[in-house]
C-alpha cells in the first residue's frame, strides 16, 4: 500500500506534464489562429493593431497559466512552462515552412526559445525568492534567532568590561 508521501511526487510530476502540454497546446492554437489571422485573412487589415493587440494579450493570459497554477512552487512552475514553451517554439519553428518570411519579420525559433527561457526563470526565480522571504517573515526562528544573539552580544560586553 502506498503512502501519501509516495504518491505526492508522482501526482506533482503529473500536475507538470499535464499544464505544460496543456498551455504548449494553448500558445500553439493562439499563435495559428494569430497568423491565419493576420496573413490569410485580409478583411482584417485594417484592424491590424487590434487584431494584434487581441492576440498579444491572448497570448500572455495562456502564458500566466503556469504561474497562476505553481506560484508557490517554483521548481514545478518552470518546469511546466518550459515543457509548454519548448512545445511552442517547436511549433512556431514549423510555422516558419507555412509563412515563409515568418522569421525575417519576427524572430528565430532559438531567440524565441530563449526569450521564454528568461521571462518564465525571471517569473520562477522572483517566485521563489519571494516565497523565502514570506517564509522567513513567518518563521520564529528567526526572531528567537536575533534575541539569542542580542544576548550573547550583551554578555559579551558585560564579560569585557569586569
Amino acid at each position: 500500500m502506498q503512502t501519501a508521501n509516495t504518491r505526492e511526487p508522482a501526482t506533482r510530476s503529473r500536475a507538470t506534464l499535464f499544464t505544460g502540454v496543456f498551455t504548449g497546446a494553448l500558445l500553439i492554437i493562439v499563435m495559428f489562429a494569430a497568423l491565419v489571422a493576420a496573413n490569410r485573412m485580409p478583411s482584417l487589415e485594417r484592424y491590424a493593431f487590434e487584431r494584434n493587440a487581441a492576440s498579444y494579450a491572448i497570448f500572455a493570459l495562456v502564458m500566466l497559466i503556469p504561474v497562476v497554477r505553481f506560484l508557490n512552487r517554483p521548481v514545478q512552475l518552470f518546469a511546466s512552462a518550459m515543457l509548454a514553451w519548448v512545445l511552442f517554439a517547436g511549433a512556431y519553428d514549423v510555422a516558419g515552412l507555412v509563412f515563409r518570411s515568418l522569421f525575417d519579420v519576427l524572430r528565430t525559433p532559438f531567440e524565441a526559445l530563449i526569450e521564454g527561457t528568461i521571462v518564465y526563470g525571471t517569473i520562477a526565480v522572483a517566485a521563489w525568492v519571494l516565497r523565502m522571504a514570506l517564509h522567513a517573515r513567518r518563521h520564529p526562528l528567526i526572531s528567537a534567532g536575533k534575541r539569542a544573539v542580542r544576548q550573547a552580544a550583551r554578555q559579551t560586553i558585560v564579560h569585557r568590561s569586569l
